[in-house]
């Protein structure tokens, strides 16, 4: 419960979840304390600990008191407490062990960037303001450490109590269920194996990392263990499913729930004196590569798409750690990504070879892990580099050609046919007349690449977070649940297990809390996509002195720089200037429209003819792609039902797409071939009717 009110009670970050939920977390350790000790007389320190300001909101703001690394330091200097700087964390002497106990070890892990602690020796763990805390009653009471108990004993709503008692209780009954491979008779071992396409893994090496199978489902169970005791705190199931192209996808669930699993499967199996690890994407791949090389080898809890920061202290010990996430393009992404957090020197990344693979297929084809470790790459990046260190990248670019367009939306086929994909690193601005249906829009964009794995964070400074939540969710469902109030809960749960964050601000902010939110937000969350809707609002509290398309520049130049370097895809929502009602936008409408269309990767306008009312009122045009240069648009009808945008049925519309051409000439060419096809029709036309008119004078005669 700590662990998880920690994670999502960082300042302007929202985990989307009901406003039940949400009001239920808002509460910190220091009431959840006096609530507990009711009744009782409270010790001295817990009273200094109460009596730090607490202000009771209803919704999370942002202080702008981010705290560094340089404050850390200083502040745990005063202290008289010793420190070892890691290559993440800084390390000190737990403060929740007696002196005796802990003696020279430094259990404990402060990190750099947002200040939260980790006690590895008895799991406590908490924010910097709770750590600050602890170090001042023990200096006032003149003590040498603290209970445990001061941050541990958090309790939670009966809700949540009851819900964690159960998740416990099905984790023990589908534990106890499973079997050990070495328990199942030879011919069913093969059986599970060949499925799973783990035929190369041999029953001692699932054995030693305790990996079952549960027969009712037929799934593979893989435990987290941890913990001074190594007790079991969940479990990971993985059932296997063939595809029509023969290959093999694998289908988790999680107990605790996603948000919730913070294992590094194979931790326990490596020793207090290991130097190297190998990270992997899969539990699958950490067994293979701990079989083939004899590393000690681990595995994230979600794959590529996270690497929870909980987790770093758990990766200080070792001097040197090896990313091989997967064998594409966006494994290797994550591997650049997940580096920046472990520390640049101390990572080497496989890069995706000529035969893409992971370390489980890798294994399953006879390849030597040994050897393809051995040519993994140094992550630390230099300033300038020549192409003999640019040329596998290259070579991989031009390989995976679909894999380096990005994600493809399900939603709009059109999209991806100019588009190509959703990238990375990218900035995009988009715009449409007021009234357009913009953020409608956008929000199903977005929401179309988050069902697909894409870590999204919103900032919404128009509409409150609450109906923006209740329009992707009506989008999601593709039905008005006010009509169906009783399947409310079951896409609310679903809907709840999608990567999406929001911002809490609202209404006019200052750039640089926003910039801040949005750094966290990648270290915390792994961002993938930023969604700012709109840079009109960023724009009020500067000084009004300077002039405003100067301020705009700066804060167009901010987002570019973010998107480059945080890796972040941006997409920017910019009003435009006043048109005629008859008049489709076009680059130049976009307010201040130089730096923002110069800086931006991809321009994309929602054209909407005002003066029509039936459906193909409203097409998206794309008028700018850095990527490959394809332009073009496409209508689209607005579903009111679901609040989502369609394309017409095939046969009505064509799309429109130009290719080096200016947009001008496009329309031109167009117009020319309508001329021409109505001039064709005249004709024929003509010819008909005098046919028809020889003919009924002969009838005549």
């Amino acid at each position: 419960m700590w662990r998880r009110v920690l994670l999502k009670d960082f300042t302007c970050v929202l985990q989307v979840k009901s406003s039940t939920f949400l009001h239920q977390r808002h509460f910190t350790h220091r009431l959840f304390t006096q609530k507990l000790l009711h009744g009782r007389p409270q010790p001295p320190w817990l009273c200094a600990i109460n009596s730090r300001p607490f202000k009771n909101d209803s919704t999370l703001e942002f202080t702008g008191n981010a705290v560094t690394r340089t404050d850390i330091k200083q502040y745990l200097l005063s202290k008289d407490i010793s420190i070892h700087d890691g290559y993440s964390s800084f390390h000190i002497p737990s403060i929740f062990m007696d002196a005796s106990s802990r003696r020279d070890r430094l259990s404990l892990f402060v990190d750099k960037t947002t200040g939260r602690f980790l006690c590895k020796d008895t799991l406590v763990e908490g924010s910097w303001e709770d750590l600050q805390d602890c170090l001042e009653v023990m200096d006032r009471e003149e003590q040498d450490h603290l209970s445990p108990h001061v941050l541990l004993g958090y309790p939670e709503s009966k809700e949540e109590q009851e819900e964690h008692d159960r998740e416990l209780q099905e984790v023990q009954r589908i534990w106890s269920s499973s079997v050990p491979f070495t328990d199942l008779p030879e011919d069913d071992a093969q059986l599970v194996k060949t499925m799973f396409q783990i035929t190369n893994i041999s029953n001692a090496t699932l054995k030693r990392f305790g990996v079952r199978l549960f027969k009712p489902i037929k799934s593979l169970v893989f435990p987290w263990f941890a913990g001074p005791d190594s007790s079991l705190k969940g479990l990971k199931l993985v059932s296997a499913q063939r595809t029509d192209t023969d290959r093999v996808t694998y289908n988790e669930a999680t107990l605790p729930k996603t948000s919730s699993y913070y294992n590094l499967f194979g931790l326990p199996l490596v020793g207090h004196m290991d130097s190297e690890v190998v990270l992997t994407g899969t539990e699958l791949d950490a067994m293979a590569v701990s079989q083939s090389t004899g590393l000690p080898s681990v595995a994230l809890p979600r794959g590529v798409s996270c690497l929870p920061p909980i987790l770093l202290p758990y990766l200080e010990q070792f001097k040197r750690v090896t990313l091989w996430l997967g064998g594409d393009i966006r494994s290797w992404e994550a591997s650049k990504s997940f580096s920046r957090k472990l520390g640049l020197r101390r990572c080497s990344l496989v890069r995706p070879g000529e035969y893409q693979l992971c370390a489980a297929e890798a294994l399953a084809q006879g390849k030597n892990l040994k050897h393809i470790l051995r040519g993994s790459i140094s992550a630390e990046h230099k300033s300038i580099v020549s192409f003999q260190q640019l040329r596998d990248d290259v070579y991989g670019e031009l390989l995976n050609t679909e894999q380096v367009a990005g994600v493809k939306w399900t939603r709009f086929p059109e999209l991806n046919k100019i588009l190509k994909g959703h990238r990375k690193g990218e900035l995009t601005v988009f715009t449409g007349p007021t009234g357009s249906g913009k953020t409608t829009f956008i929000s199903e964009m977005a929401l179309d690449l988050c069902m697909q794995g894409v870590n999204t964070l919103w900032g919404s400074f128009e509409i409150n977070n609450v109906r923006l939540a209740k329009v992707m969710l009506t989008q999601f469902a593709m039905q008005r649940l006010e009509k169906n109030l009783e399947q409310y809960d079951f896409w609310a749960d679903k809907f709840e297990e999608l990567p999406l964050y929001f911002m809490t601000f609202h209404g006019q902010q200052n750039i640089k809390m926003v910039m801040d939110t949005m750094q966290h937000s990648v270290y915390l969350h792994d961002i993938n996509h930023v969604v700012i809707d709109n840079l009109q609002f960023m724009m009020g509290q500067e000084n009004l002195s300077v002039d405003k398309f100067a301020v705009q520049d700066r804060i167009i130049g901010y987002f570019r720089k973010f998107a480059t370097s945080c890796n972040c895809h941006v997409t920017l929502i910019i009003h435009p200037r006043k048109e005629e009602d008859d008049r489709e936008l076009q680059m130049a409408s976009i307010f201040g429209s130089a730096k923002a269309s110069q800086e931006a990767d991809n321009v994309l306008i929602l054209q909407e003819k005002k003066l029509v009312t039936c459906p193909g009122r409203r097409s998206l045009q794309v008028t700018k792609n850095r990527f490959d240069g394809d332009v073009g648009i496409f209508p689209l009808d607005f579903v009111k039902t679901s609040l989502t945008f369609c394309t017409p049925l095939k046969g009505k519309h064509k799309l429109r797409k130009v290719i080096g051409k200016p947009e001008g000439e496009a329309d031109e060419g167009e117009s020319k071939e309508v001329q021409k096809k109505e001039k064709g029709a005249k004709t024929k036309a003509a010819r008909s009717t005098k046919s028809s008119a020889a003919g009924s004078e002969t009838a005549k005669k």
